[in-house]
């Protein structure tokens, strides 16, 4: 079932705070079960690289649902900072988020990466919308997806990313 009430408003920098601690509430099972969770680290890692510019957040019926990140690179836009608080998870929202910011790049042509902790159940929503992995460590999966043309095919690449706009 599709939460149809949602919807992405532009990212301010007075919303870091309280994304950061989204992320640590969001993150916390997979970091303790690689063994790598710290309650400050898991904050501030947000803090350094959240950029308003391209970041929106996630509403459901005016309520903060999450928040998603898409940044431009010389490779690819890469999706960073997708996290929805726990009562939002597997309602479809997620899904939904996704599949606009995919059909915006693949309208403009551009390959998605990002990078996700080995053994989230995120991965299973990325590999349902064509990502594929390009490698992986004990603790990161790094995936792609291509572009895909309307009617289905992989568009093929060469020119430089553009800053999305939201």
């Amino acid at each position: 079932m599709i939460m149809a009430d949602w919807e992405l408003r532009p990212a301010t920098p007075a919303d870091v705070e309280v994304l950061a601690e989204l992320r640590a509430v969001t993150l916390r099972a997979d970091l303790e079960r690689l063994g790598v969770y710290d309650d400050h680290w898991v904050r501030q890692r947000l803090r350094e690289r959240f950029v308003p510019a391209h970041s929106w957040v996630i509403e459901v019926a005016g309520e903060l649902a999450g928040c998603v990140a898409l940044r431009p690179a010389e490779d690819a836009h890469w999706l960073e900072h997708f996290y929805l608080s726990p009562q939002f998870q597997g309602g479809g929202v997620g899904g939904a988020v996704l599949g606009r910011l995919l059909a915006d790049c693949d309208r403009d042509g551009h390959p998605v990466r990002l990078q996700m902790l080995q053994g989230s159940a995120a991965r299973g929503l990325y590999e349902r919308h064509g990502f594929t992995v390009e490698t992986e460590d004990w603790a990161d999966v790094w995936m792609v997806r291509a572009p895909v043309r309307p009617g289905g095919g992989v568009c093929e690449v060469s020119a430089p990313v553009q800053a999305l706009t939201g």
